[in-house]
């Protein structure tokens, strides 16, 4: 259970990076097909927040927006304050 959850978090924040960097990409070429702002934070919310956090620094990708500047730290917070709880819970 424990290497399962590992390996999906490992997944998830290696692809939320990667969207992240390919929205920046596609944000740069005109006329280009853009991942929905609901996507990127979807993605952060199903365990890919460090991914996103990180994406946004290295890409300078959506950090003027109040919902990802504050939200995705915020969800980061919450999901490690998560993970502190269920661990101190066994």
């Amino acid at each position: 259970m424990e290497r399962g959850l590992l390996v999906y978090l490992a997944a998830v924040n290696v692809l939320t990076f990667f969207a992240y960097g390919g929205d920046k990409l596609r944000a740069k070429t005109e006329g280009a097909r853009r991942t929905p702002e609901k996507t990127l934070l979807g993605l952060a919310v199903i365990g890919g927040s460090l991914g996103a956090l990180l994406g946004m620094q290295v890409f300078r990708h959506k950090t003027r927006h109040w919902y990802f500047k504050y939200g995705v730290p915020a969800i980061l917070l919450a999901q490690l304050a998560l993970a502190v709880w269920l661990i101190g819970g066994r």
